[in-house]
């Protein structure tokens, strides 16, 4: 039996997926809220949400048979699920990359005449927006990793290509700030704060 205390979300997931793998036959809620949680640690309130968070996954499926839900996972099926969350990744990552070139066309393209200062805002929202998101993808990609090889190579490739295009889009930043400052005498430190720019603002190593 796994003791209850200090369970993470995450690690209710991995323990209730790894009854379904040990198992390997259908339950009905009743009865894995019975089971589990002597069996894996996981208090009893806790089963359901716990078990749809992995069924809105697709590590676990769920099919009606008469008036019941029954549930099941197969360690084949999951590796499926793994795989699919894997091609959407990477179809997002192919997406995020044709923005980011978008992005650093339309930075340099600012920086070569004066442009209205709602359009250099907007600019720089998006450089922030596209670093969040860089920072989301990041995490689910750790989160599917789960030692998968494959899963933790494309999170390497991911992070590498990420981290050049934000030191990119820092380098053109930085560009655009010297024009500024050399061809209409703006002070640096009022151009930043103009444009909230961080004055730690800096390339990633």
């Amino acid at each position: 039996m796994c003791s209850r205390k200090g369970v993470s979300a995450a690690e209710k997931r991995t323990r209730l997926l790894d009854y379904f793998h040990e198992t390997l036959t259908f339950h009905k809620l009743q009865e894995l809220e019975k089971t589990v949680p002597k069996e894996k640690g996981i208090v009893q309130q806790a089963v359901k949400d716990v078990l749809q968070s992995l069924v809105d996954d697709g590590l676990v499926t769920v099919e009606k048979i008469g008036t019941s839900n029954f549930y099941w996972s197969f360690p084949s099926a999951v590796q499926q699920a793994k795989n699919a969350q894997l091609q959407n990744l990477e179809a997002e990552l192919s997406r995020i990359e044709t923005t980011n070139a978008e992005l650093e066309s339309k930075i340099q393209e600012a920086a070569g005449g004066r442009q209205d200062n709602a359009q250099r805002q907007e600019l720089l929202k998006q450089l922030r927006e596209a670093e969040a998101l860089d920072a989301q993808y990041q995490m689910e990609l750790k989160q599917y990793s789960d030692n998968d090889p494959n899963l933790i190579e494309a999170q390497k490739r991911y992070s590498q290509i990420a981290k050049d295009a934000t030191n990119r889009w820092t380098e053109n930043i930085f560009t655009f700030q010297s024009y500024c400052v050399d061809k209409f005498m703006v002070d640096r430190q009022e151009f930043n704060r103009n444009f909230n720019i961080p004055e730690d603002l800096d390339t990633l190593p």
